[in-house]
């Protein structure tokens, strides 16, 4: 078992937290930006008070934008700390990753210090990791901040104070990898968003300031070649439209590509084959798409891509601007926060939602039924037949007009009574451990988690690609194979058996388990739960069959 394991998150609240990502990129203003970041804490993190204070020109923290609490928000939001007491601040307490923590038995030797802060009651905590009202919590947002999990860079923007998670307790490692995780991207939406507000000046500047045309054109240039993010200038209009014309140094590294080359192509021409249609569907001013470029090496990377036109008051459109972020990081901690999700963190394999899930998508409403008649043997439900033009569907026979019905869902069908008539079905095997939990017992926690991580290992191995292997939890697991018979779901079984009887070692000790078997049919008309219900009582009947003393080895 596990002495640890990741919290169950649930899907909304991973929609929820992405969703409040893509907002701090889409706010209008800085201002904006940073409300939007206050709220989002409030909204998606599970906290009930969160506070931006922003990195002023000299130094000093300003409360910037807050969220959840109107009074507090109208005592202090405007007023200013000094750089050193929030310097301070974030060099004592507990270093949690980029997190800084003071706990209540240390902080209160801040409370007199010039730092805006609010100020609430409450009970001693009444257990370990319980908050306490003076408990303080720091996550500070760096201009360029470096890969997510690793050491905070670069210059200090601001920090996010949080205050009351919703629990009543402190955040666990997944509550803090992903505020450390929103601190992160929060930085990158502030620093964009000042870039924006600067690049938007220095447009105006060039509409408006026709005689100050040089010196506009001179701070447009540091803007696009020295921005931390990639940026391209384009055609607009005529057959050249989408040429690149100029590239800055961001986007060259960023693709690998020097500028000449750069040249010569269009972003239809850089883009993934899969998301071209993403790319045309993009407006053209204040168009945002999320895709994949080309680098030279031939491999992609996922960026953010937004669109300006830069036009002149008398010839109108001149060219497009356009605004390229790196976001390959992003996509790559939402991938992983999906799969924790819906794999078990101990194993790595598909959990009990997972299975069900992939099991739910073979199934639909309609029972399984036999057919006779003028219909041979190939043409029985569950086999696809095909048009004259090749396209599979399945046939249904009956009422008045055997063709009426046609669905292009191919049907699961189970083998019928027991001997092996040929009939190819999805199997579902139950497996239940023998002996584990004596194991548990005698060696401890950390050699049953060895056992199951083996066994999951063994199992993962012993079936073909395509198959799905699956922890439903404790010591059991469960295996989808499709296109067997009777005869090939029992050879599997024992295959499977054979493997895991063999000695593992475990906290530097050889151990056995053995293994019980049950094994189950899945067909159209069922639904998952009660697939797995049949796998799990035949796999009890096996275990009883058979004496107890043999169980362990198999």
């Amino acid at each position: 078992m596990e002495t640890e394991s990741e919290p169950y998150v649930r899907l909304a609240s991973l929609r929820q937290l992405h969703q409040v990502m893509a907002d701090m990129n889409t706010a209008r203003s800085l201002a904006d930006t940073l409300q939007t970041v206050a709220n989002g804490v409030v909204s998606a993190l599970g906290f009930e008070l969160a506070c931006v204070n922003l990195v002023r020109p000299d130094g000093d923290l300003v409360v910037a934008a807050f969220s959840g609490n109107p009074a507090a928000e109208a005592l202090i939001t405007g007023r200013a700390g000094s750089r050193e007491s929030w310097d301070r601040r974030l060099n004592m307490g507990e270093q949690w990753g980029d997190l800084v923590f003071i706990p209540h038995t240390e902080g209160w030797v801040l409370d007199d210090d010039d730092v805006p802060q609010w100020y609430t009651e409450g009970p001693a905590p009444r257990f370990e990791d319980e908050w306490h009202p003076s408990d303080r919590l720091f996550a500070p947002m760096y201009a360029k901040p470096g890969a997510q999990g690793g050491p905070a860079s670069g210059e200090l923007i601001g920090v996010l104070s949080v205050d009351r998670p919703r629990n009543g307790r402190r955040p666990g490692a997944w509550g803090r990898e992903a505020l450390q995780m929103y601190a992160f991207q929060a930085a990158i939406a502030i620093s964009n968003a000042r870039l924006r507000a600067n690049m938007q000046r220095a447009l105006v500047r060039l509409e408006r300031e026709q005689q100050a045309l040089r010196a506009s054109e001179e701070s447009f240039r540091q803007a696009f070649e020295y921005a931390p993010s990639g940026m391209a200038i384009a055609e607009m209009g005529g057959d050249q439209h989408g040429r690149i014309l100029r590239t800055n140094d961001a986007l060259c590294r960023l693709l690998g590509r020097p500028a000449s080359a750069m040249r010569r192509y269009s972003f239809s021409d850089l883009v993934h084959p899969e998301d071209i249609g993403t790319l045309l569907r993009t407006s053209a001013e204040g168009g945002r798409a999320e895709l994949r470029l080309g680098r030279r090496d031939g491999t992609y990377v996922w960026v953010s891509l937004r669109n300006s036109v830069v036009a002149d008051a008398a010839d109108g459109p001149r060219f497009l601007l356009t605004h390229v972020e790196d976001i390959e990081e992003r996509k790559r901690r939402e991938l992983q926060l999906a799969h924790r999700a819906s794999h078990d963190s101990l194993t790595g394999l598909p959990n009990s939602a997972e299975l069900r899930a992939r099991l739910a998508a073979r199934l639909c409403q309609r029972p399984q039924t036999g057919y006779h008649g003028a219909f041979d043997s190939q043409e029985a439900f569950g086999h696809p037949v095909y048009d004259a033009g090749g396209h599979g569907f399945d046939f249904v026979p009956g009422g008045a007009d055997s063709y009426e019905v046609y669905d292009h869902h191919v049907h699961t069908v189970a083998p019928e009574g027991e001997a092996d008539d040929g009939t190819k079905g999805l199997a579902v095997l139950f497996c239940d451990l023998d002996g584990f939990k004596s194991i548990n017992d005698r060696f401890g926690h950390n050699a049953g988690d060895a056992v199951l991580i083996e066994v999951a290992r063994r199992l993962g191995n012993g079936v073909r690609d395509g198959d799905t292997v699956a922890r439903l939890g404790g010591d059991e697991f469960v295996i989808l194979a499709d296109g067997l018979g009777r005869a090939d779901a029992q050879d599997l079984a024992v295959r499977l058996r054979n493997e895991i009887i063999q000695p593992i070692r475990a906290e530097g000790r050889a151990v056995r388990v053995g293994a019980s078997f049950g094994i189950g049919w899945a067909h159209c008309g069922m639904t998952a739960d009660e697939v797995l219900k049949s796998a799990d009582e035949r796999m009890y009947v096996e275990k009883r069959s058979r004496p107890k003393q043999h169980r362990r080895a198999g």
